[in-house]
C-alpha cells in the first residue's frame, strides 16, 4: 500500500509490524559489517567503491 503523505512514524510503525526478529538481526549485521569494513578498510580505492556502493543502496551520505 503506497500513500503519498506516508510519515516516519507511519513506517516505523509499519516496520515494527512486518519485520521478523531474524530479518531485523540480518539487517543490522549487514550494517554493521559494512561500518567495520569503512571504518577498518581505509584503503582509498576500498573506501570509494564502498562509498558508492552507499549511493547506489540510496544512502545518503552525505
Amino acid at each position: 500500500m503506497s500513500r503519498t503523505n506516508e510519515t516516519v512514524h507511519d513506517r516505523i510503525v509499519t516496520a515494527r509490524s512486518e519485520l521478523t526478529p531474524e530479518r531485523l538481526a540480518a539487517g543490522l549485521l549487514l550494517v554493521a559489517a559494512l561500518g567495520f569494513t569503512l571504518l577498518f578498510l581505509q584503503d582509498p580505492v576500498a573506501h570509494d567503491s564502498m562509498h558508492n556502493f552507499r549511493h547506489a543502496a540510496g544512502i545518503t551520505c552525505h
